[in-house]
Order: structure tokens, then C-alpha cells, then sequence
């Protein structure tokens, strides 16, 4: 590959929420920063809502106020839930967050997706120090001793000391670094869709553990909830062809009618749900975040939080570094050893809990409904629980 045309301090593949968030955070800690995207992300017209929603913990609604993004995106569509209750079919047990309880005002938000990513992109295109590439794909990568060089589809090359994989779970920069990951299929697909019910949904995010797996119902701005149904993808695919009444009266004998008959229910998606972890996160000069380095289940609703967390790592670590090389080994081996045991032992966690909780054998079925008994019970540990999700 022939020399560079163009030198930043850092280059961020991916304009998803996590890389959208890490080059509007480098930008304005004064690095010239350069986003590489395939595709304009979608706008927010204020239109129909999005099927996907995000749970933003406390510390991602942080970081969006940090960057003075988070006015706009509270002001056009975002909801906070102030109680969380989660429940067995089948072992019986229950565990309630409340937020009164923590003294907060809210345990999170749930925003749309496009929302969030429109918002960070209108922010980027304001960044005077930032360059958006878009529409542009990598397609070459090069490394030698003090940067990478990316070669891109239109034939501009750029180069920088720091250069951040955060184009999905399919990342082309990982494959191109030789980073390899451990992947498996749940063969479970999560149906999503917004439903109103009979009762208002009481700023709670509610969750009931099924044989199939999950379903959760979670409050949003409208009124309606947005649910998440893990199912197997047989199941799934069936559910995504009856009738919308069918379709309201599964879903209303799954959700143990908590909230009252299912009273209308929007246009329906599935998508694969996978566990996937990147052996590394780091090659040479090049490092991983968000969902190129791990996908996990949305049992929980962390994905976007923990990749949120590693944007915001990995600024500390740009930070302290001052003028120093940003992506030195020892710094970006630091990035790994912080970043990596958390997401692993949060992958696993979620993979746990979605197999104790989706068996209907004797033995678990007894125990995890003890299991959130106890947690609600034991004085500190709901608290406990709730400050490790919120990152705080």
C-alpha cells in the first residue's frame, strides 16, 4: 500500500451508537478524529417509532449528557422506567427494582435505536475537528511500528496511531486485523413489536421467564410497551405469520396478562439471537468496541451498555495518555484487560440465566424461583444488583 493521503490521531470504524459515541468523545477531547461508515445511519423524523429500543443504563445517559446529545434525544421520544419486575412461569418467585427504593428518579430510559444514532450523527456533522467518511468501506488494512493505514473503497487511505473496530458483529476490520471470535446460535430469534394494553405499563420494565425463553414488556413514551420475545426460531417464525388477534392472545397468555388484555399490536420483526466473544481485542493498533467485540443475549438488555462502557474506557485511557502515543501496546493491553473479563463474565452470566431460566427440568425449576425470592429478600443485594447494570 502506498503512503497515506490523510493522518488523524485516531480513526473510528462504525457509526453505530458505541463508534458514533467514541469519535464524538475523542473529537472533543481535542483528537482529530476521522469516522468511517458503509452507510448514512437512518434519520429520526418523528415518525413511527422504530422496533428497536435500547435500556440505557444510568452511566450511558451520563455519557449522552456529557455531550450535551442527551436534550435532544429526551426531548423528541424517550421514556424513563422507574421499577423493574421480573418473575418465573413456572418456579414462581419475583424480583422488583424500584427506583424510589435506590432514591433515584429513574432506574433507566428506553429510547429507540434510530434515535440515539441519529442524534449522535447530527452532533458528529457539528465536530469541526471530525471527518465523516460516509459512504466508505475498508478494504485493506496495513500496520507497521507507530500507525495502521486503512485503504478504503474509493481509494482514499488514512492513517492513525489508534484506529477503533466498531462496525457490528460482522466487523470487516477484525477479519482484516486476523482477530478470530467464539460464536454460538441460541436458535432463538427475538420478536420484537409495540403493544398497548388494557392497563397502563406504570414506567415499569417487566419481564416473565418462559421454557422458550424470555419476554419482556417495556414502557415507552406512547403509552404502548415495546416487547421482546425470545423464542425458538421455529416458534418465532410461526408467531411472525398468524394474525395480529392470534398473535395478541399468545402474547397476553405468555405475559400472564399483567397488564390486562393485549389491545393493538404494530408490524412485527425477528432477529437471531447469538452469543459471540472476539478472542482478542486488540492487534497491533487496532481494537475493538461495542458489538464487534461481543455480542450477547437481550435478556437483560445490556448490549448497547456494555458497549457504551468500553467507549468510555477506552476515552479514559486516550485521556490520560496526554500527548503520549494513544496506541501504545501497553495502553491498548490495558483497554483488553478491563473491558474483556467484564464483557466475558457478562456474556456468560446472561447465557446462565437464559438456560436455568428456559429449562423445565425438576431441579432448576425449584430453584431459580427461590432464587429471586431471595434476591429481593436479602437486605442490599437488589441495590447490589441494580448499581452493578447501572454502572455505577
Amino acid at each position: 500500500m502506498s503512503a497515506p493521503r490523510d493522518r488523524f490521531d485516531a480513526i473510528v470504524v462504525g457509526a453505530g451508537v458505541v463508534g458514533a459515541m467514541l469519535a464524538l468523545t475523542l473529537s472533543r477531547s481535542g483528537r482529530r478524529v476521522a469516522l468511517v461508515e458503509s452507510r448514512e445511519p437512518v434519520g429520526w423524523d418523528g415518525g413511527s417509532p422504530g422496533l428497536r429500543v435500547v435500556a440505557l443504563a444510568a452511566d450511558a445517559v451520563d455519557q449522552l449528557k456529557a455531550l450535551e446529545v442527551w436534550p435532544a434525544i429526551a426531548a423528541r421520544r424517550a421514556h424513563p422506567y422507574r421499577r423493574m419486575r421480573v418473575w418465573d412461569a413456572a418456579g414462581g418467585g419475583e424480583l422488583d427494582f424500584d427506583a424510589d427504593r435506590f432514591g433515584q428518579p429513574e432506574l433507566g430510559w428506553i429510547v429507540e435505536l434510530d434515535l440515539v444514532a441519529a442524534s449522535l450523527w447530527e452532533a458528529l456533522g457539528r465536530e469541526r475537528g471530525l471527518r465523516r467518511m460516509c459512504p466508505a468501506r475498508v478494504e485493506h488494512l496495513e500496520q507497521d511500528g507507530d500507525r495502521a493505514t486503512l485503504g478504503l473503497d474509493d481509494g482514499t487511505r488514512v492513517a492513525a496511531p489508534l484506529v477503533v473496530a466498531a462496525d457490528g458483529a460482522g466487523s470487516t476490520l477484525r477479519g482484516l486485523a486476523g482477530i478470530e471470535v467464539d460464536a454460538h446460535a441460541y436458535d432463538q430469534r427475538g420478536l420484537v413489536a409495540y403493544v398497548g394494553t388494557e392497563h397502563p405499563h406504570q414506567d415499569t420494565a417487566w419481564q416473565r421467564f418462559l421454557p422458550g425463553g424470555p419476554v419482556a414488556f417495556l414502557p415507552v413514551a406512547d403509552g404502548r410497551c415495546s416487547i421482546v420475545w425470545s423464542l425458538p426460531d421455529a416458534e418465532a417464525t410461526r408467531l411472525l405469520e398468524v394474525t395480529d388477534e392470534q398473535f395478541m392472545r399468545e402474547l397476553e397468555r405468555a405475559f400472564d396478562g399483567r397488564l390486562g388484555a393485549i389491545t393493538s399490536v404494530s408490524q412485527r420483526a425477528a432477529f437471531p439471537l447469538r452469543r459471540q466473544l472476539a478472542r482478542s481485542y486488540v492487534a497491533g493498533r487496532v481494537v475493538l468496541a461495542g458489538d464487534a467485540a461481543h455480542a450477547v443475549h437481550p435478556l437483560a438488555g445490556q448490549g448497547v451498555n456494555l458497549g457504551l462502557r468500553d467507549a468510555a474506557c477506552l476515552q479514559r485511557l486516550v485521556e490520560a495518555a496526554g500527548a503520549r502515543d494513544i496506541g501504545a501496546a501497553h495502553r491498548l493491553a490495558r483497554y483488553q484487560r478491563e473491558r474483556r473479563s467484564d464483557n466475558v463474565i457478562a456474556a456468560w452470566a446472561f447465557d446462565g440465566i437464559n438456560r436455568v431460566f428456559s429449562s423445565d427440568a425438576l431441579a432448576p425449576t425449584l430453584l431459580r424461583g427461590k432464587a429471586l425470592g431471595l434476591a429481593n429478600a436479602v437486605p442490599g443485594l437488589a441495590r447490589r444488583l441494580w448499581r452493578h447494570a447501572a454502572g455505577r
